[in-house]
């Protein structure tokens, strides 16, 4: 999610002086220098990819060099991202805490969130520089270069962090909360320094000292999730390990390296110019046409959007800011109730979460091992039955609608509108296809997809403002390095657990749950869904992933099916208050008041759930239509 920037730029806003002035003046210069960059590999991707898919499939001369680039140039967005994230307060973190304390607690907080960061990235920078040094040995198959040039974006990315958070620290201009945060922030780290003699004896119990006690800890405080897992995995490796901290940057590089999750920037990308070229508008207006005449039409409308545009931008506010201003307008001048608008719009960030081409799919499939195109096939239909679900819950709430002010669309208007509208409706479909047939993968076919909306823009829509381009190459890169720092992370604490034994633990455990599979699957819903709440939806998928997979496999839950249930147990969680961030992010989209949501927001939660015991019961909607 996107939206927890606010309170920590809340204060960068206040007047600045002294010290606070200069420090603000140096990160927009480092800042500025860091975002042209960054935009730049953005676009050098873009062309890399572009490049390599036509020569494929074109002149059929595939150029070799091509995938290793674009891995070596998606370390060094993905660092220079994770820059930018900071330096913006974009980090995924939980702020359900910090915002319902007061004044002078908040602002303590949030100065504790940058000194954890800092601690962190102070602890681990020596060992990236010896990483990076390491690599120096390794050559490149294609490219034959060092593989240090790839690897050296690990420490320069963490020293930039490291500069920026120090000068957010400065920006704040409150001395007391700054002090304080310091002051609790090494008094921490020192105990659990000098307590790792005391600690290594106690075995796994360490695992819930570090890794349920840390994790909570930080993540409660409104530490970004990232370094909460970071924090939590180094302490547990230096303090009951001997296991050198340069096999922590290793994992780091692993997780961050997929080269499945390149299809991430890109896929956001395309996000952004599908709202700019105005395809996803043209998408609404059409349906609006179609349906906005029946009771609760413009809700169906609101679902079926979504249904269509979700999981293209990586986020779902993205998603929720093309669709909300369009609609939310003329269904209150219908009489809908800001609540129950903000309610549903909630419902169906979690209704839509397996909609192909979805960054979660995307995710899940590199960090498991799962077929990405049948994860793409198999999370159409599921998709469909929990917005069935939801549709039966507008019918009844709207069943008295008053319509005898609506103007129907006349069948010649709904034509047009539709004419309008085909080139939209259809590269989400193009997408799908082209990577489940095999034409291009997830990868490669995001190239495709952005070649299609510029040519829309340019030519069908005449709707293309180069001036914006900019802004959506470095949102892009932001996005981009905060879930794939996560993903980094996670991939470290995981095998941080793995390395412990934990994995065998829990495979046995739930190997042993009454009822067999669908016991594992009914405890999976409950976990998923209180992880989805705490942690968002991605973090939770890689740390638990890679755990639970083998585990469904070994009761007999096929792994597409059992995507498409932690997935929507997941984004229950994710989009349910009180916890549930992305509840917020649609308040926040719709400028309604989230206490205003919550009257509405259960009838949807609960038809949701409904949906998801349907998908959970009846394995054929997700491999139904697989090709085994």
């Amino acid at each position: 999610m996107d939206l927890h920037a606010g309170t920590l730029q809340e204060s960068a806003r206040l007047p600045l002086t002294g010290l606070a002035w200069a420090a603000d003046r140096f990160d927009r210069g480092l800042g500025g220098l860091v975002e042209v960059v960054a935009a730049a590999i953005v676009l050098a991707e873009i062309a890399i990819l572009g490049a390599s898919v036509t020569a494929r499939y074109v002149f059929h001369a595939p150029l070799v060099w091509a995938d290793e680039l674009a891995s070596i140039l998606f370390l060094w967005l993905s660092m220079l991202g994770a820059v930018i994230a900071l330096r913006r307060g974009e980090h995924m973190r939980m702020t359900g805490l910090v915002s319902r304390v007061s004044p002078q607690a908040r602002a303590m907080l949030e100065a504790l969130a940058i000194t954890a960061a800092i601690a962190f990235l102070l602890m681990i920078l020596p060992h990236a520089l010896d990483y990076a040094e390491e690599e120096h040995f390794i050559v490149t198959p294609a490219l034959e270069v060092s593989n240090a040039w790839r690897a050296a974006a690990l420490p320069l990315g963490m020293g930039l962090m490291l500069i920026v958070a120090c000068l957010r620290l400065l920006r704040l201009g409150v001395l007391k909360p700054v002090l304080t945060a310091v002051a609790i922030t090494a008094t921490l780290v020192a105990l659990f320094w000098l307590a790792g003699p005391a600690l290594k004896p106690l075995g796994k119990l360490n695992l819930i000292v570090f890794f349920v006690g840390v994790v909570a800890l930080n993540v409660f405080s409104g530490v970004p999730i990232a370094f909460s897992f970071a924090l939590a995995t180094f302490g547990y490796l230096a303090c009951t390990t001997t296991t050198p901290m340069l096999v922590m940057v290793g994992r780091l590089d692993e997780g961050m390296s997929h080269l499945i999750l390149l299809a991430v920037p890109l896929f956001i990308f395309l996000g952004a110019l599908i709202e700019m070229t105005g395809m996803a508008r043209a998408m609404i207006q059409f349906l609006a046409s179609l349906l906005g005449h029946v009771r609760g039409g413009l809700s169906y409308v609101l679902i079926g959007a979504m249904y269509l545009v979700s999981g293209i931008s990586g986020s779902k506010i993205a998603d929720m800011a093309a669709i909300a201003p369009v609609l939310f307008p003329e269904m209150q001048k219908r009489g809908a109730k800001p609540g129950d608008l903000v309610a549903l719009l909630s419902a169906t960030g979690a209704q839509t979460e397996t909609i192909p081409p979805s960054i979660v799919l995307i995710t899940i499939g590199s960090v498991t091992c799962v077929s990405i195109a049948a994860l793409f096939t198999g999370g159409m239909l599921p998709a469909l039955v929990l917005g069935i679900a939801l549709c039966f819950v507008v019918w009844w709430r709207y069943r008295g609608e008053d319509l005898s002010h609506v103007v129907r669309h006349s069948r010649r208007e709904i034509a047009k509108l539709s004419l309008i509208a085909l080139p939209a409706i259809a590269l989400p479909f193009v997408i799908r296809a082209a990577v489940v047939e095999g034409v291009a993968t997830a990868t490669e076919v995001s190239t495709i997809g952005i070649a299609y909306a510029v040519l829309a823009g340019l030519l069908i829509y005449r709707q293309f403002d180069i001036r914006r381009l900019g802004k959506m190459l470095v949102d892009t890169a932001s996005l981009t390095g905060a879930i794939i720092f996560i993903v980094g992370c996670a991939t470290a604490m995981a095998w941080g657990l793995t390395q412990s034994g934990f994995s065998q633990d829990l495979a046995r455990a739930m190997s042993s749950v009454p009822g067999g599979g669908w016991g594992f699957l009914a405890i999976s819903i409950l976990a998923f869904i209180i992880l989805g709440s705490v942690l968002e939806g991605i973090p939770a998928i890689v740390l638990f992933g890679p755990l639970l997979f083998p585990i469904a496999k070994q009761v007999g839950v096929h792994e597409v099916h059992y995507a498409m249930v932690v997935i929507f147990a997941m984004g229950i969680g994710l989009f349910a208050p009180p916890f549930g961030v992305g509840y917020y992010g649609a308040c926040a989209i719709s400028k309604v008041n989230p206490d205003e949501g919550l009257k509405y927001i259960w009838g949807y939660m609960l038809a949701l759930l409904i949906g998801l015991v349907v998908v959970a019961a009846f394995p054929w909607l997700s491999t139904g239509f697989l090709k085994f």
